[in-house]
């Protein structure tokens, strides 16, 4: 599956500079309970930020905030159930990346479009997602040089949470550039994929601290690279990529809240502006900084431009993984 750094560029584009709908009249928002579709399984990443949030947007609003997972289709199937719910401000969509871009060169239908079905909220980094590797992989490999080195001629499982997720880029890219032949084992999200790396069916992954953090502490697995601008707080002694040596070696990935297309402009700013005090408080503070974010929620301006600073790179990383499934 082959496609070009332009294809993927065409692809994000529209989606990185789609505006919200306009605003029409709106009886009292929200006046019911609120459903945030998490298009993954419970217990990794996405689903922890959506609920730190929805905590937040319950005790603001008085209204119950429901954090629904339905994972499938690398994400497909929950984005697509929002893209086809009533813009009512009552369902969002909490996703990241791989779905909203990658998604569109990794397969032929979304069976959604993100351009015209859906609206940006906010969004921020989904942080710092460090390498790791199974303890059963030699001590010697102890960062990124050394598990080159030691991957060459082997034969190794490395775990993703989805087709075209980071985790699958990163490991494409060390696979075309490094001569090396890494078999990219793809899951319908994180929980899954740290229990089989517990279990040692894959040599190495990538993801969240948070998802990882019970290996961690076991000392299942141990982690060698930060492929991020900044190490991860929890774990100060693993550098950075660039930090290591290798400068051009860096994933940008994010998380964002969405709405159906034609969702009242005054409900999305009021979401926007709920998550960006959410983040704010010290409870959600305290619940997300163990998933090393980077950057806070801003405007729906500010989230579109960071998307747009970041397509460049992606589109880089993630030109050769291929489309047409």
């Amino acid at each position: 599956m082959a496609t070009t750094r332009r294809a993927l560029m065409r692809a994000t584009a529209g989606f990185a500079l789609a505006a919200p709908a306009v605003a029409r009249a709106q009886a009292a928002w929200p006046a019911k309970a609120i459903t945030i579709v998490v298009n993954f399984p419970a217990g990794g990443l996405t689903d922890g930020i959506a609920r730190a949030f929805g905590q937040h947007v319950q005790q603001a609003t008085g209204q119950q905030v429901i954090v629904d997972n339905k994972p499938g289709a690398s994400g497909n199937i929950g984005a697509a159930q929002v893209a086809r719910a009533p813009a009512d401000g009552y369902t969002f969509l909490h996703s990241v990346s791989s779905t909203l871009v990658q998604n569109r060169v990794m397969f032929k239908s979304l069976g959604f479009d993100p351009d015209k079905d859906l609206t940006i909220v906010s969004g921020t980094s989904s942080g710092v997602l460090p390498v790791v590797v199974h303890k059963s992989v030699p001590a010697e490999v102890k960062d990124l040089k050394s598990f080159i080195a030691w991957a060459k001629g082997q034969k190794i499982n490395w775990g993703s949470w989805a087709l075209g997720s980071s985790a699958h880029i990163f490991a494409q890219h060390l696979n075309e550039k490094y001569g090396l032949a890494i078999e990219v084992v793809t899951y319908k999200g994180e929980a899954p994929m740290w229990q089989d790396m517990g279990a040692g069916s894959l040599q190495a992954a990538m993801g969240s601290p948070q998802a990882m953090n019970a290996l961690l502490v076991k000392q299942e697995v141990r982690p060698i690279v930060a492929p991020s601008q900044v190490r991860y707080v929890k774990l100060p002694d693993v550098k950075t990529t660039a930090e290591q040596g290798f400068p051009t070696v860096r994933i940008g990935h994010w998380a964002g809240l969405f709405a159906p297309r034609g969702t009242p402009q005054a409900i999305i700013e009021r979401m926007n502006v709920e998550l960006q005090t959410a983040v704010r408080s010290a409870e959600v503070h305290e619940k997300l900084t163990p998933t090393g974010i980077e950057i806070a929620p801003g405007s729906v301006s500010d989230f579109v431009a960071f998307i747009s600073s970041e397509r460049q790179r992606l589109g880089a990383l993630a030109a050769n993984m291929g489309e047409g499934r």
